[in-house]
């Protein structure tokens, strides 16, 4: 195989085996970012003089919430596979989507707030969207750590390559290769993709937050609106590397364009805009 003289390569820190139980920095990165997350979005409703108990019972509620949604919004892509049903569904050991555990907490929170409560979910929604980006920088660390969600051949500079003897994520077993190999490949590495674009997001949602008040409950749209669609174009680099597909599409896509729409409906519905 020819030799990659541009890409980024380091050892993974592979899933380790303790007990019964699969310790990943991806699970103990997800758990961070949804911490930081939480607390950046609580300082946020501090700030203004929201209720902050409120916020932090619906953050709480989330948390429930984004562990059943990022493992049951995976259903509706394995459901027709041969032999699924719920032996898989009700399974620590099936997948697990990130959009789907965003949008669970999100439900979550807002039964919490709304339905239980009677209180508007607008502006705490606003105070979770920075919160949301947050979590995702820092959750996509455990994907870099353990190399995840790597997308098609690249020759990209940002792309991945896996060195003979390299043990990354189980995903991608079959990419792996031994010496005498040189090299098993170069890879789009979406999750870091996935990282940079959201830092940058991020910093665009502080700066605008400053300068323009969109109305109560459009920031969370403009989330909804930004991750739905950089979720469907990174995710082209994926297809074909084992993700569930519909036509010429995975389910991955049509969930970021779901969330693109509702985030788009979301903030026109509430936009009141004014320059600060």
């Amino acid at each position: 195989m020819e030799q990659i003289f541009f890409s980024i390569t380091y050892p993974p820190i592979p899933i380790t085996q303790i007990g019964p139980l699969a310790f990943s920095l991806h699970g103990v990165f997800a758990a961070l970012g949804f911490y930081f997350g939480a607390n950046h979005a609580l300082k946020l409703a501090e700030k203004d003089g929201a209720d902050t108990v409120l916020f932090s019972d619906a953050l709480t509620w989330a948390i429930f919430g984004a562990i059943i949604g990022a493992r049951f919004f995976t259903i509706p892509a394995h459901i027709l596979e041969p032999g699924y049903g719920l032996d898989d569904v009700f399974t620590l050991a099936g997948s697990y989507s990130i959009m789907g555990g965003m949008a669970g907490g999100i439900i979550a929170a807002f039964l919490k707030i709304s339905y239980f409560n009677k209180q508007s979910f607008k502006q705490y929604g606003d105070y979770a969207a920075t919160g949301l980006i947050l979590g995702t920088i820092i959750g996509r660390i455990g994907d870099l750590a353990i190399v995840e969600h790597l997308g098609r051949a690249s020759n990209f500079i940002l792309a991945y390559e896996i060195k003979p003897g390299y043990d990354v994520a189980p995903q991608h077993n079959g990419l792996e290769c031994s010496p005498p190999l040189l090299t098993c490949g170069s890879f789009h590495h979406v999750a870091l993709y996935d990282l940079l674009f959201a830092f940058l997001i991020f910093f665009l949602f502080i700066n605008m937050k400053k300068r323009f008040n969109f109305g109560q409950g459009s920031w969370i749209g403009l989330w909804a609106f930004w991750y739905g669609i950089q979720r469907f174009i990174l995710d082209t680099l994926r297809f074909g590397m084992g993700d569930s597909t519909i036509g010429n599409v995975t389910y991955n896509q049509i969930g970021g364009l779901l969330l693109a729409l509702i985030g788009l409906i979301v903030f026109f519905k509430n936009k009141n805009l004014e320059q600060i």
